[in-house]
Formats: C-alpha cells, sequence, structure tokens
C-alpha cells in the first residue's frame, strides 16, 4: 500500500532527502528529521532543539496542532481485519436469505441478554460529518469576526503573533456564550489600574533579584534635530527589562549637571545598593554625567553602550575608499532586485528563499550583512543573471539591467566584497554578541580581541594591510569601551581565565583590581577577597571539580560562580553580581513618538498622567513578552559559533507601535485638571 502523503508537506519542502532535511515555507529555517519534526514547529510547540514558527498564520498552525492532538487508531491485525470481514459478510448473508433481519443476532448468551451494540447503538456515520462541520462553521464565524475587528480598528496583523492573542482568546472562551466584554470605560480606568498594579508587584520580584545579582541602569536619548530631546530609562538585570520613565530633556542635552542629578534620581529610585553600573550613549555631556556620578557612588560603574560604539567602528571602517565603494555597489545590486517584483521572486527562487536585505538592525549593519549575503550567494546570483528565464525576459536589455551584469562579472568587486566581508565580520560578531539584554559583560573584552586577531590572520600578518583596521578598532576601544568593569568581567570569566590559549595582559590584570577595590567598600571585604583570590586563581577546591571544570564552557559565567564558587563568597558575590550584567542598551527600538506625546504641553496635567500610565503599562508588556520568548536562559557564548546570519533580538522583537491617545480627548470633565 501507498503511503498517504502528510498533510504537513503544503507548509514546508523537502531540501536534502538523505538527510531528511526540511525548510519552513513561512519562517525558511531548515531541521533534519524530516517532516515530523516541522510539525512541532509548525505548531508553535517547544521540543527538544526546535524552535517554533514565528511567521506560521494562526489557521495552520491550529491545523497542525489537532493533527498532533489527534489520537493515533490503533493497528488492526491482518487476522483480525479478515475475521470481521467474514462476520460482517456472513450477517449481511443470513440477513438477506431470510428476507430480513434476525432478532436472536441482537442477543447472546444463555440467559439471552440484551447485545451492547444494541442497547448502545453507534451513532450514525453521517452524525459525525454533520458535528465537524458545524464546529468547523463555528471556527470560520469566529475567524471573520476577529478578522473584522482587526481590520475595522486598523489594528496590525503583527498583533496576532503577541502572545497575549491566545491567551485572551482562551480566557474569553473559558467564560462561554454570554461573555460581556469590558467596556470603553472600564478599559481605560479601573482596568489599566489592575493591570498597572499587577506591573507593580513584579517589581517586588525583581528587586529580589537585583539584591544577588545587581541591575544595569539604562538611559536611551533620541534628539528631534532641532529642539526636543527625550531620556528614557529601564532596569535590566537576568530576569529582564523594565520600563521606568521617560524624562523630557530638551535645553539641557549639553548640560551634565543636569544629566548628572537626572541619572542620580534613577540610581536612588531603583536602590543605589542594588545598581552595579549605568548605561548611556558616548556624548560628552553623557560622560562627564557619568564620571560625576561614579565620583559620589564610588561602588557604581558608568558604561557607554558597547553595541553603538562597535556601530561605529563598523561606521569608520565603511567610510575607508575601498570599503566605501564596495557597499555602495552592493547597495546598487539589492536595490535593484528589490525595486522589481518579478526579479525579487526570480532571486528567491534561485536563493532558495534567503533574502539579500536585513532591514531591521543598525544602518552599517545591515550594510556589511547585506555584504555578506551576496557574497554567499554569488553563485546562485551569478547563475540566475545567466539564466535562460532572465535572459528571455524584458528587463534583461535595459540600461539598469547591463549595469548590474556588469558589476556582478566584475572581479574587482567580488575581491573586494570577498575583503570586506573578511574585515567586518568578526566586529559584527561582537556586535551580534551584546546584542540583547542577556549578560554579555564577561566576553566583549575577549571578543575585540579575537576580532583583532581574526582580522590580523586574514590579511596573513602583513602589518600596512591590518594595521589600519586596527587602528579604528583601538580607537574606539580606548576611548570608549574599555573600562575596569569589562576587565574584571573578563578576568572572572573562567572560559577565559582558565584558557590558556588567552593571556591575560596587564590592562586586564590591572582593571580587576581597579574594579575589586570599587567593590569591596570597606577593609574587611578587601582582605577577604585578597585571601580568596588565589584559590580562583589556581582552581583549588570546588572550583577544581571535574564538573566545575565542565562548567567553565557549558554554563553562563554568572551561574558558573553560583554554583561552584561557595568556598570563597566575598569574590563570588562579586563575580556574580559584575557578570550578570548587560552590555547594551542601543538594541531596544523605543518609538519615540509616543513617548513625545507624554511631554505633549498641549495636554493638562490629568490627561498626560493617565497617558503615562498607559505608556508604562504598554511598554513593560512589552518587555515581558521578549523575556517570555527568549525562555530567560543565560548561555555561555562561544565567539567561533555565533551566526550572525540568523536573527538578531533586534530584528526578532519589533519596536512597541505608536499609542493612540485619543481615548483623552474625551476624559470625563470632572477629571480635568489644570495645564
Amino acid at each position: 500500500m501507498v503511503r498517504g502523503r502528510d498533510a504537513c508537506w503544503e507548509h514546508c519542502v523537502l531540501v536534502d532527502a538523505t538527510k531528511q532535511k526540511v525548510r519552513c515555507n513561512y519562517c525558511q529555517r531548515e531541521f533534519s528529521g524530516g517532516v515530523y519534526r516541522m510539525k512541532f514547529h509548525l505548531a508553535q510547540i517547544k521540543n527538544k532543539d526546535i524552535v517554533p514558527c514565528t511567521e506560521v498564520p494562526t489557521d495552520v498552525r491550529d491545523h497542525i496542532q489537532s493533527i498532533l492532538s489527534a489520537p493515533k487508531k490503533p493497528k488492526t491485525p491482518k487476522k483480525q481485519k479478515t475475521d470481521q470481514a467474514t462476520v460482517a459478510n456472513g450477517q449481511q448473508n443470513s440477513s438477506s436469505a431470510s428476507g430480513g433481519f434476525h432478532h436472536n443476532h441482537g442477543y447472546s448468551g444463555q440467559n439471552g441478554s440484551a447485545c451492547p451494540s444494541l442497547l448502545f447503538p453507534n451513532p450514525s456515520p453521517s452524525a459525525q460529518p454533520l458535528e465537524h462541520d458545524a464546529q468547523k462553521q463555528k471556527q470560520d464565524d469566529a475567524d471573520r469576526k476577529l478578522a473584522i475587528f482587526f481590520f475595522h480598528n486598523s489594528i496590525p496583523f503583527s498583533a496576532a503573533k503577541s502572545i497575549y492573542y491566545q491567551e485572551m482568546v482562551d480566557a474569553v472562551a473559558q467564560c462561554g456564550v454570554g461573555y460581556k466584554a469590558p467596556s470603553y470605560e472600564k478599559l481605560r480606568s479601573t482596568l489599566l489600574e489592575k493591570v498597572k498594579a499587577d506591573i507593580h508587584s513584579d517589581y517586588k520580584k525583581y528587586r529580589d533579584e537585583w539584591k544577588e545579582t545587581g541591575c544595569t541602569v539604562l538611559c536611551d536619548n533620541w534628539s528631534d534635530g532641532r529642539t526636543g530631546s527625550l531620556a528614557v530609562f529601564s532596569v535590566a538585570c537576568p530576569k529582564g527589562t523594565l520600563f521606568l520613565k521617560s524624562v523630557d530633556v530638551s535645553g539641557h542635552e549639553n548640560d551634565s549637571t543636569y544629566l548628572f542629578e537626572l541619572l542620580e534620581s534613577v540610581v536612588l529610585e531603583v536602590g543605589a545598593e542594588n545598581v552595579v553600573q549605568v548605561i548611556t550613549d558616548a556624548s560628552a555631556s553623557y560622560v562627564c554625567a557619568g564620571r560625576l556620578l561614579i565620583a559620589r557612588y564610588s561602588f557604581l560603574f558608568w558604561s557607554p553602550c558597547v553595541a553603538y560604539c562597535i556601530d561605529k567602528m563598523l561606521e569608520d571602517i565603511g567610510r575607508q575608499d575601498w570599503v566605501g565603494t564596495v557597499l555602495e555597489e552592493a547597495k546598487t545590486i539589492t536595490q535593484y532586485i528589490y525595486s522589481h517584483a518579478w526579479i525579487l521572486n526570480i532571486m528567491r527562487k534561485f536563493t532558495g528563499g534567503k533574502e539579500l536585505i536585513r532591514p531591521k538592525i543598525t544602518r552599517f549593519v545591515t550594510n556589511f550583512l547585506s555584504l555578506k549575503s551576496i557574497v554567499m550567494q554569488e553563485d546562485n546570483i551569478k547563475h540566475m543573471f545567466s539564466h535562460s528565464e532572465w535572459l528571455s525576459s524584458i528587463y534583461r536589455r535595459r540600461p539598469d539591467a547591463q549595469a548590474i551584469n556588469s558589476l556582478l562579472y566584475s572581479d574587482r568587486f567580488w575581491k573586494y566584497a570577498h575583503e570586506a566581508v573578511s574585515v567586518s565580520e568578526p566586529l559584527v560578531k561582537c556586535l551580534r554578541m551584546v546584542d540583547g539584554d542577556m549578560p554579555a559583560m564577561g566576553y566583549v573584552y575577549e571578543g575585540i580581541e579575537r576580532a583583532k586577531v581574526a582580522i590580523k590572520a586574514y590579511y596573513k600578518g602583513i602589518e600596512e594591510k591590518y594595521i589600519p583596521i586596527w587602528d579604528i578598532i583601538d580607537r574606539r576601544w580606548n576611548m570608549q569601551i574599555h573600562s575596569s568593569l569589562h576587565a574584571a568581567a573578563a578576568f572572572l570569566n573562567p572560559s577565559i581565565s582558565y584558557n590558556p590559549n588567552f593571556k591575560k595582559d596587564l590592562r586586564m590584570r590591572n582593571g580587576f583590581q581597579e574594579a575589586m577595590l570599587r567593590l569591596a567598600i570597606t577593609d574587611k571585604d578587601k582582605m577577604k577577597i585578597t585571601k580568596e583570590l588565589p584559590t580562583y586563581i589556581n582552581a583549588q577546591g570546588a572550583l577544581g571539580t571535574d564538573f566545575a571544570v565542565l562548567g567553565r564552557t557549558l554554563n553562563a559565567p554568572g551561574d558558573w560562580w553560583a554554583s561552584y564558587g561557595y568556598e570563597i563568597p566575598t569574590l563570588q558575590k562579586a563575580a556574580v553580581r559584575i557578570l550578570s550584567q548587560p552590555c547594551s542598551s542601543l538594541w531596544y527600538r523605543w518609538n519615540w513618538s509616543t513617548f513625545e506625546s507624554i511631554h505633549n504641553r498641549k495636554r493638562n496635567r490629568v490627561e498626560l498622567e493617565k497617558f503615562s500610565e498607559l505608556v508604562f503599562v504598554h511598554s513593560n508588556l512589552w518587555l515581558q513578552t521578549i523575556f517570555k520568548r527568549r525562555e530567560a536562559k543565560s548561555e555561555p557564548i562561544i565567539f567561533d559559533e555565533i551566526d550572525c546570519s540568523c536573527e538578531w533580538p533586534s530584528e526578532i522583537e519589533s519596536s512597541p507601535p505608536l499609542m493612540d491617545d485619543s481615548w483623552l480627548d474625551d476624559f470625563p470633565l470632572q477629571c480635568r485638571g489644570s495645564p
């Protein structure tokens, strides 16, 4: 018998029959193991190492889920099937021979007890399809009404990806028919207050975490280029990030004293004893404000956003004449392909659905990643422009197509394209490493050093080639990024400190000493760390056990210290707090228009307070979604295994949409206050 085709094949394609590798039609992710594992991917069910699909349509997801949840039909042995067929034929023949139904067939046994099949007759075969059709009709009707609600209110379709979407539908379904949805008034009053109270209760959980791991105050800045400037404050720790507030700093952007006082107020609000570092941008006013802050609070650290500084390194490299030229040429290629629907479709056909552009990351990272995509797809792109399908198209003879074709067959372009990718990729890896709010503090120092080594190796040690790139890196690294906190984190990272191939230079050792002096407030703590340090350096006691040695690369640095550093508790506490911190705030793509609305002088005080509450709730729910989707587990970072081509946190999580403040227009008169 020929096995029936699995319904899942409509939503994926076979890439490699030998390895049973299949590719999802929606997110283009590939899996080995055949269609069975793909079902869990499409059904958004986490199973071992299978990543749930984020692009699968809801109806497809529900259909695959129903397939997986359906009970399997038990296999009937061939002999039993034969016996059942014989009995059925015998009954049919007997009934036909007598010209009707034999009543004694409904009884069995000596007492003539009724047969269960007659006492409890099976439903008619036609009843089940009718039931199924009725249920499907209800499902279709519910889908249609939800869609109408989206269409009528101009709700972005991406809202259907929200983790709260299905939770909402399930909660409504549990209430049954007759559930009355909350009114307009209830949404903007009591319910807003309740959800705000829930978020504030979460603060308590986070504060308990801050006491153990410490936290980082993130300050993100925006300016409209004219007179408006805003600062947004949030707090990050391994358990997630909380939005605190936004502040209008217009007119004070260059006032370091004002900015220092603002940063200090946020630190005190969070609890100075909980804060390990404050991250801001690298502008002169914030650098000065940061120095004033750590001068007053000797146990604090100030750091610039590492992602911002590495992005600036890539920008500086992109200004090199030969790099800038090849980036512009690559941009010309992608703009041409993506400006024509037919050409874009045929390109996707030849690249197996792979894209050439990455539009959601910073501009310079996007440029280098797009160039890398072109380099990776070199053979496929050339094949496309030499294929009969292209040669017979109307586009082929147009001047712009001729220019692209000439560029694609230029040896000079491909030579510099490969070189630019090789030079930039180590830094792009560093940026990918610190993208997001997961603890990456222990890897920054090594990442920069590994990037420099990789660039030198590519140029085979020829100084006149690699030194100009090194100068760009060193200028940003020495002037902006490098701090004693980064050095101490590298020193305390067991995967680095115990690695015989990584040499601890003087800057790292001195940075560690400086950081410990800041963290060890009392002389007693300084003495304890002094006594405990040799135990760590020499991997003595619990730090030298088989589990601890394995854990150096298998556990995140902070988790490693929490598990094995109990014999040196003072150094353990310092290490956990340092290694639990993020490095960057750049990836949070706030919708600044929303914060502008909060500081709109045209609205009165009470209205702005209510809108601020909504933004507070909205921003924190958005951040909670990020935390839930990533499962909040810190993983060790292995530089050589960083894949820049996969999705970045700043791509996966889109920025929160612009908040609609029209509900304030008819705010109750009794609640209106004076401006």
